[in-house]
């Protein structure tokens, strides 16, 4: 019998250059739940609590803001990708 578990991908967001990536290629839906969706996994993999504190939020306000259907601040946004160690950059698009 074989056996499946559950695919998790924040398992595999364990290295600066694979966040990057990931939240790149979020970035590039049209979309926008697609990018707090990637934040989301990404908080998840490094750990909502450390987050919350290192970006200046409550864990309680972190929760909502990244909830799906939630429209959070540009100002909420910036602030977890600055804690994330994670800088957005716009390029022309080709």
């Amino acid at each position: 019998m074989t056996r499946l578990t559950t695919f998790d991908v924040a398992d595999y967001l364990d290295s600066e250059e694979g966040i990057s990536e990931y939240l790149s290629v979020a970035l590039e839906d049209p979309d926008p739940e697609m990018f707090l969706m990637a934040v989301r996994n990404v908080a998840r993999a490094r750990g909502m609590t450390q987050l919350a504190r290192d970006a200046g939020l409550g864990r309680e306000s972190l929760y909502k803001a990244l909830r799906p259907g939630a429209k959070p601040r540009y100002e909420t946004v910036a602030k977890l990708v600055a804690a994330l160690g994670m800088k957005l950059h716009a390029i022309p698009s080709q």
